[in-house]
């Protein structure tokens, strides 16, 4: 049975959690639903819940998790080890319940994962894409530091790699190598401070995704997900392409 199904939560992007020592007896995941134009949903593995939000009255709402954010508010949730369909089902009353995708996964124990509602959401089949990644956390843990990595999530970007500039020596560095959709790059240490931050496809110098003014703080854990069409040059518009940042402890 899933441990801990129905993760009651709203959509925090600030929550942490402790990650220094595997799960005991199990396996942790968490879920983003960074499916473009996909509608609010609820997280599944097989036919247990994993995440849903309440209301102002203590009941489920049917708000879901929305586009852009992180179920369960950006926690961990428990799950048994072992072979698993995953899935994000509509949480409005049109077509509730209906499965926008069915990702089977087999979950190794003691690892942590992250499940990613992904690509563009087909209206009419009322389909997404999805992945999942593994986070595979530095064994020689330094509290000095903070560990970012990249994982793209937008369906039509190409490979791409993270670059981080210190703002106030104005040092630039590449966090890892490019990273092509539904990758993950590594964790990297990286001093505590605030970055510019920005992704460049191989030989170009010019900024695919940016965004500036992201702190890292010592200790921390972070993963930066690129989402969004590429296609989009609006500055304000809700599928346009973006730097996701979620810390992961």
């Amino acid at each position: 049975m899933l441990l801990c199904a129905a993760a009651l939560a709203s959509c925090d992007k600030v929550n942490v959690q402790s990650i220094t020592e595997a799960p005991p007896g199990g396996t942790r995941i968490k879920f983003a639903n960074f499916g473009l134009n996909a509608p609010s949903v609820n997280f599944f593995a097989d036919g247990t819940k994993m995440t849903a939000v309440t209301s102002g009255t203590g009941v489920e709402a049917t708000t879901g998790t929305a586009y852009g954010s992180f179920g369960a508010g950006g926690y961990y949730t428990d799950i048994v080890p072992g072979q698993h369909t995953l899935a994000g089902k509509i949480t409005a009353t049109t077509d509730n319940g209906v499965a926008i995708a069915n990702l089977p996964a087999t979950l190794e124990a003691g690892k942590f994962y992250t499940f990613y509602l992904s690509g563009f959401y087909n209206t009419t089949a009322k389909t997404s894409d999805a992945f999942i990644v593994e986070d595979p956390f530095p064994a020689n843990f330094d509290y000095a530091q903070a560990y970012v990595r990249f994982v793209n999530a937008s369906p039509n970007a190409s490979p791409m790699t993270l670059f981080a500039k210190n703002t106030t020596t104005a040092a630039e560095v590449a966090l890892g190598g490019a990273v092509a959709y539904k990758a993950a790059g590594t964790f990297t240490a990286l001093p505590a401070a605030t970055y510019d931050l920005s992704t460049r496809v191989a030989g170009s110098s010019t900024n695919a995704i940016s965004r500036t003014g992201v702190s890292f703080v010592a200790g921390n854990v972070y993963t930066i997900s690129a989402r969004g069409d590429m296609t989009v040059t609006s500055t304000s518009a809700t599928n346009r392409p973006f730097l996701d940042n979620t810390a992961n402890r």
